[in-house]
């Protein structure tokens, strides 16, 4: 057996995600000597498909306001996004040969549009750069001595470091590679690890009528958790009806908030915008307007004005009024209700469909033990976290990509971010 004092590596990364990739770089960048532990037998597998493929590397936020869409724990993120901003990734990837832009002014993209792009060039650095990477490779274990690392362990052989990064990221997508391996380790050694649930991903509604609408992309709508405690979270963005639910950019980033509420309640109220903002006066003085320009025309014909006919269908039947009669003919309850549904629609969000179509993970190991300084452990000294592993994730646009690379760029410091 071989003598761990004299290890055969300098850090050891566990994952082969954008997390780990970037943490691997950096530590060789620095004269390391590097291994890279991949389960899967290739590396990326997830970093292939975020953003359908396309690949939403950063976005051009200022730190405080990327660190605001995290919630109460962005904050952690500051010394890390000072050291690797967005700025500083669109930088990184120029000088390894891939150009991006923001053709929003907002989400950045390599201009290929294609995550491929980024793997090749984060593969022909480490290879450029000596990182042996061994793929097949699950680590099961992390050998410690105790006060500080020693290596890891896989199902075949032990290898040697006294760095050792964890990179496994969290349970979303289990197909491509999360299993939450890192977790597992984290906890065996002592670390807390939060309470887990699947986020960014589309959720289930108890109303039925939504498989009548699926055909339409309803732009810039708002979403608001009809519960006590959620009073201050709305969401906005693009909305899309499916056979049994809801999807879209917006339920994606409300599927963070929502999930942890379905386990104590079970269904989830909702109150959804689907008129682009408007209040119930804006709404009454719209309605009237269009009956002022056509007197005689239907209901329906007025809500369309607004929303897709499906939609607007719905909205009415929900009302309980006959689509086909003028607004001024129907009763008066029929008037007010047809309004307030405008301005507010309810749904009930009662389930999803798992980690298997959650892109990310919310929670993990918990950051109260982790350094924001260097990711190091406060429990064992030379072991390190990145990427989604801990418990900090953010909506969709970049945020998540951004912070993996920001925390493995940390992390592959290996506590001397300064080097």
């Amino acid at each position: 057996m071989q003598n761990p004092t004299q290890p055969s590596f300098d850090v050891i990364v566990v994952g082969g995600g954008a997390a780990g990739l970037i943490a691997a770089i950096t530590a060789a960048r620095l004269g390391k000597k590097v291994l890279l532990l991949e389960k899967l037998s290739q590396i990326a597998a997830k970093l292939k498909a975020t953003g359908g493929g396309r690949c939403n590397m950063t976005n051009t936020l200022s730190n405080e306001e990327f660190m605001s869409r995290f919630g109460r724990d962005g904050r952690f993120m500051t010394p890390a996004l000072k050291a690797m901003d967005h700025k500083n990734v669109i930088t990184f990837f120029r000088e390894i040969g891939v150009e991006s832009h923001a053709p929003d002014g907002y989400r950045v993209f390599p201009i290929t549009h294609s995550a491929l792009t980024i793997i090749a060039a984060l593969t022909d650095e480490m290879n450029k750069l000596g990182v042996n990477i061994i793929t097949s490779a699950r680590a099961k274990t992390i050998e410690h001595d105790g006060q500080r690392t020693i290596g890891v362990s896989t199902q075949e052989n032990t290898y040697y470091a006294h760095n050792v990064i964890i990179a496994t990221g969290g349970l979303g997508y289990p197909q491509l590679g999360a299993e939450g391996d890192g977790y597992t380790m984290a906890s065996t050694i002592g670390h807390k690890v939060t309470e887990l649930y699947p986020a960014m991903m589309p959720l289930h509604t108890k109303e039925s009528w939504v498989a009548n609408c699926r055909a339409d992309t309803l732009p810039k709508v708002e979403i608001r958790i009809d519960l006590p405690k959620a009073k201050k979270i709305r969401l906005k963005g693009d909305l899309i009806f499916t056979n049994h639910g809801i999807r879209g950019p917006v339920v994606l980033d409300a599927a963070r908030e929502i999930n942890p509420f379905l386990t104590e309640h079970k269904e989830v109220p909702l109150l959804c915008n689907f008129t682009k903002g408007l209040n119930e006066n804006q709404l009454l003085d719209h309605i009237k307007n269009e009956i002022h320009k056509n007197p005689e025309q239907s209901i329906l014909t007025h809500i369309k004005t607004l929303l897709p006919e499906a939609l607007s269908r719905e909205i009415c039947a929900m009302a309980l009024a006959d689509p086909d009669v003028g607004f001024n003919k129907l009763p008066g309850l029929q008037r007010d209700q047809i309004i307030k549904l405008l301005a507010w629609t309810p749904l009930t969000v009662t389930g999803h469909d798992g980690f298997k179509m959650a892109m990310i993970t919310r929670g993990g190991v918990s950051l109260k033990e982790i350094r924001p300084e260097t990711m190091e452990s406060k429990l064992l000294k030379g072991l390190f976290f990145c990427g989604e592993v801990m418990n900090l994730d953010g909506p969709c646009g970049g945020y998540n990509l951004q912070w993996s690379f920001a925390s493995g760029y940390t992390a592959g410091h290996l506590g001397d971010i300064n080097s």
